[in-house]
């Protein structure tokens, strides 16, 4: 009786430390992007929409300097941080004969 006693004991305490530390580690989910991140993409529609609000008339006169300022500094920004196009036009040209 002793040893069925031990056994049982021993099989819920595996039990109760398999629970245990199935609720203390949470499966980790896959990793996400965080919905608070900026792109470049997201900061160029940003820009299109400032645009598209002036030209309906979104914003009052004495907002124009403020939302101006914003766009102008947004602008100067992609600018810089954009990567620059390449220049398929003028490879096309570069490649053709000069003259005939």
């Amino acid at each position: 009786m002793v040893t069925k006693t031990k056994k049982l004991k021993k099989e819920v305490e595996a039990k109760a430390t398999a629970q245990a530390t199935a609720t203390a580690q949470p499966a980790s989910p896959a990793p996400q992007q965080s919905s608070t991140d900026l792109s470049i993409a997201d900061l160029k529609n940003l820009a299109t929409i400032i645009d598209v609000a002036s030209t309906r008339g979104a914003f009052r006169a004495n907002e124009m300097a403020t939302v101006g300022a914003m766009y102008n500094k947004l602008q100067a920004f992609l600018a810089r941080v954009a990567p620059e196009p390449k220049p398929e036009a003028k490879t096309a040209e570069a490649a053709a004969p000069a003259g005939k």
